[in-house]
C-alpha cells in the first residue's frame, strides 16, 4: 500500500461520513420528493452516487454492479436502483415505488464507498497510474478516486439545498 493509496481511500470513506451528516429527516415519506427549483431528490442522489463509485471500483476489480443493489432499466423497487433511473442525465421521479426504500438508499450508498474505499486502500502507485476511459477523456485511476470526493461533496451540496427546500432543519448547530 502506498501513501497516495491511503490517502485516497481515506477521502472517499470522509466523504461518507461528511455526507451521511445530512442524511437525519429523510424517510420512506419524503425520500423522492423534488423541491422547486433543485433537480434531485434524496433517493436519486444516494443511487448516483453508489452507480459512479461502483462504476470506478469495476476499474478496479472487473466486478460489474452488484446485483442485489441494482437492476437494468429505469425502474427500480423497494430494494434496488434502476440503473437507467440514477444515471447521469437521467430524470429523477417522485415515485416511491421506482427507488428503494430510504434505508437502502443509505445502505447502498454505504456499500458503494466501503467497496470504493478497499480497493483504493489496497492498490500501489502502479495500479493508480492506469489510465481508464472516463466519459470522453482518459484519466488515471488516482484521479478517478479523487473526482470521486469531489462528486460525493458536491451532491452532498445539493442534499444540504433539499434539506432546507424540505424544511428539513439544520444539521449542525
Amino acid at each position: 500500500m502506498s501513501t497516495q493509496s491511503q490517502l485516497l481511500s481515506d477521502g472517499i470513506l470522509a466523504s461518507r461520513t461528511l455526507t451521511a451528516r445530512y442524511f437525519p429527516g429523510f424517510t420512506d415519506a419524503n425520500h423522492t420528493k423534488q423541491a422547486t427549483h433543485l433537480p434531485n431528490h434524496f433517493a436519486w442522489q444516494m443511487g448516483h452516487l453508489a452507480l459512479v463509485m461502483f462504476r470506478i471500483a469495476e476499474k478496479f476489480d472487473g466486478v460489474g454492479l452488484p446485483g442485489d443493489m441494482f437492476e437494468p432499466g429505469d425502474h427500480g423497487d423497494a430494494a434496488h436502483f434502476g440503473i437507467d433511473s440514477v444515471s447521469f442525465k437521467s430524470v429523477p421521479t417522485d415515485d416511491p415505488a421506482r427507488y428503494p426504500k430510504c434505508a437502502t438508499c443509505v445502505e447502498i450508498f454505504g456499500e458503494a464507498c466501503e467497496r470504493l474505499a478497499k480497493l483504493a486502500a489496497q492498490a500501489d502507485d502502479a495500479k493508480l497510474g492506469t489510465m481508464i476511459p472516463w466519459g470522453p477523456i482518459s484519466i488515471t485511476l488516482s484521479a478517478a478516486l479523487q473526482r470521486m470526493v469531489y462528486h460525493n461533496g458536491t451532491h452532498c451540496g445539493q442534499i444540504v439545498d433539499l434539506r432546507r427546500a424540505l424544511g428539513l432543519g439544520r444539521v449542525l448547530e
